[in-house]
């Protein structure tokens, strides 16, 4: 079970780094755009929002990558817990608000994580 809870928090920390980087250095470039469906004009108009949104992602994936490598056989379940928690909500959220898509990419594997990892501590 623990070999299952580091290979999806290392994809959700990979996707999340993926998202920092989408979201904080590509969002006005052509690649960005096209991903979240934006014209220059509006990538433009939006980036600092958007950075922002990417520096909150890379929060996620650093908290998770420190989870990972913390030495503490309990305390790294916690950790993980924490941040797989907060990655769960903003998927949910975004998937409600934003666009349904968010809801299982970032939001369902974030879930499982969770419910994973609580399982695991309790």
């Amino acid at each position: 079970m623990q070999s299952f809870i580091v290979l999806i928090c290392l994809f959700i920390a990979v996707e999340h780094i993926a998202f920092m980087i989408l979201e904080m250095f590509l969002w006005t470039k052509p690649i960005g755009r096209k991903i979240f469906a934006n014209s220059a004009k509006q990538a433009e108009k939006t980036k600092v929002l958007a950075a922002n949104q990417g520096l909150y992602n890379g929060f996620i994936a650093a908290g998770i990558i420190w989870g990972l490598f913390h030495p503490d056989t309990f305390t790294w379940k916690e950790i993980l817990l924490f941040f797989t928690l907060c990655a769960s909500v903003a998927g949910i959220y975004g998937g409600l608000t934003a666009k349904r898509t968010i809801l299982y990419i970032q939001g369902f594997p974030a879930i499982i994580a969770s419910a994973t990892i609580a399982y695991n501590i309790w």
